[in-house]
């Protein structure tokens, strides 16, 4: 299996701050506490822990490993590996958003050799999910004559972890492949069985898009993503377009859909008045970028939720109003309905009436 990636890496050590570390490698490497499910949200099942205890108070989580949990290299896989781990990604060399997403743990305790106790400043629901979703590694990743060195130090070691693949051939600036260890502890678990199926995982590297577009053209891949409506447009075209091997499709999903935006800063005292906001919204001719600039590829985004099930369309429903009505008065009446349209200069008004509603605010 070959995946495609722009960029190179200089680092196997994917949880530091300085540098670039291959792709997918802290995903197909590292084993955590709990495993999500695909088709769950906020949920999780043991991994390296076979047990987690929760009490009533919600303060706290105790995991207990599994005695089969094996990291890379044979050893076990033990409590004090854990805090290790923790202590590494809180600690001043990792990427500061471990510490943003664990900033109310208050602490960690080895309670014996395979279990460990994470300690909450307030009860969260989510916090044993979080902290059984972190990447676990062995204590001696990084060891030299016996010392450990400092995190930021842990560059061109490879990693010892406890996940399906190990790191194989590697061609800095071309590619690195992943294999898939054979004696993965953990193969037949029940949140592991059916999948790590490739025995080999290729990321090939391209200097930048355009290198990646020429190699899906000469056949060095056969699936590529876009994420550029002039590429879709103008350049995915070619002989094995023509011949039907390769096949430029759509797929349609009712995901939250990404987008792009202006964001006003409303500490600025001119953009506090909302007529000042108002008359910018109309300034901006967004039919004409899509056509122009865009190739029609872009659809205008009305809200936090749109392209799913909980978009709001048309008027508020009678349970919505039901909860809307002790505001009113207190919020804007447009929160009553109808759904916000933004302007437009494609039907009944021009930009040269938008710009004058615009003045007049």
């Amino acid at each position: 299996m070959s995946n495609l990636r722009v960029s190179t890496f200089d680092k196997y050590n994917p949880f530091t701050i300085k540098g670039n570390a291959p792709a997918y490698l802290s995903g197909l490497m590292f084993d955590s506490l709990l495993a999500g499910a695909l088709d769950e949200v906020g949920s999780g099942y043991g991994l390296l822990a076979e047990d987690v205890e929760v009490p009533p108070d919600g303060l706290s989580a105790t995991f207990r490993l599994r005695r089969e949990a094996r990291f890379h290299n044979g050893d076990p896989v033990l409590a004090a590996d854990v805090k290790h781990s923790f202590d590494m990604l809180l600690g001043p060399h990792a990427s500061p958003g471990y510490k943003t997403a664990l900033e109310d743990l208050a602490g960690i305790d080895v309670v014996d050799e395979r279990t460990i106790r994470f300690r909450f400043k307030k009860p969260n629901r989510e916090l044993p999910l979080t902290v059984g979703g972190f990447p676990v590694f062995s204590r001696k990743w990084g060891m030299e004559n016996g010392k450990a060195k400092s995190f930021d130090q842990v560059v061109m070691d490879l990693p010892i972890g406890s996940g399906p693949y190990k790191i194989g051939p590697v061609s800095f600036g071309k590619d690195i492949t992943y294999v898939r260890d054979p004696n993965y502890w953990g193969r037949e678990l029940n949140v592991r069985r059916g999948s790590s199926n490739f025995d080999r995982i290729t990321v090939k590297i391209y200097k930048d898009n355009t290198a990646k577009l020429e190699a899906l053209k000469a056949g060095e891949f056969d699936l590529m993503r876009f994420f550029s409506a002039g590429d879709w447009a103008r350049r995915v075209n070619g002989k094995r377009f023509k011949t039907g091997e390769l096949v430029k499709g759509e797929f349609r999903h009712k995901l939250p859909a990404g987008f792009q935006s202006y964001t006003l800063n409303l500490r600025n005292p001119k953009l506090q008045d909302l007529r000042v906001r108002e008359a910018l919204g109309l300034a901006m001719d967004y039919e004409w970028m899509n056509r122009q600039m865009f190739y029609n590829s872009y659809q205008r985004v009305r809200g936090l939720f749109m392209n799913t099930d909980c978009q709001a369309n048309g008027m508020p429903s009678p349970e919505e109003l039901a909860l809307l009505e002790p505001w009113r008065g207190k919020i804007p009446d447009a929160a009553f309905g109808p759904m916000y349209e933004p302007p437009r200069t494609d039907r009944e008004a021009t930009l040269r009436d938008n710009l004058r509603r615009a003045r007049e605010l």
